[in-house]
């Protein structure tokens, strides 16, 4: 989708903090199974963790998204690490939100699809100090966040 070329944004010099990340094989969290699934697990010593595999009972307790529920679990874990979100705005705000208590991941890829707070939600990123791939508006989702992140692994597996 050719179109998508327009709405891509590169803030605050995401690949090279992504390059920095992978050269400490910081982790990489995903939001969903898909994107996990997706991710290339070759070209970088890196895990790639699912947030749905974190905080499962706190997503019941506080009736929220499991995705939200794993990235408050996973709290200061998230400190250097790299989140690729390409389905859940929720799980992003989340991240915003976490922010403002100290969590600096030090690459975002947040590409949420929707109509229901996506758009918001990578507005919300793109304002805060963070390195960060979005997209403009409600399109993304799994595709597009797994690409963008799929590219910075493979520079960097070709750089190293």
């Amino acid at each position: 989708d050719f179109a998508l070329a327009d709405l891509i944004r590169f803030v605050r010099s995401p690949v090279r903090a992504g390059f920095d990340a992978l050269s400490t094989k910081a982790p990489i969290y995903a939001d969903i199974r898909m994107v996990q699934v997706g991710i290339q697990k070759k070209g970088h010593g890196s895990a790639v963790d699912c947030l749905l595999d974190h905080g499962q009972e706190m997503a019941r307790e506080k009736g929220i998204t499991r995705t939200s529920a794993g990235m408050l679990a996973l709290g200061e874990a998230l400190n250097g690490s790299i989140v690729v979100i390409g389905n859940a705005p929720s799980c992003l705000l989340s991240l915003c939100e976490m922010y403002g208590q100290g969590i600096r991941p030090a690459l975002v890829v947040g590409c949420p699809v929707g109509f229901v707070n996506a758009a918001e939600s990578k507005e919300e990123l793109r304002a805060l100090d963070l390195p960060s791939i979005t997209t403009e508006g409600t399109r993304g989702g799994t595709p597009v966040a797994v690409a963008a992140i799929n590219e910075v692994i493979t520079m960097f597996a070709e750089k190293s």
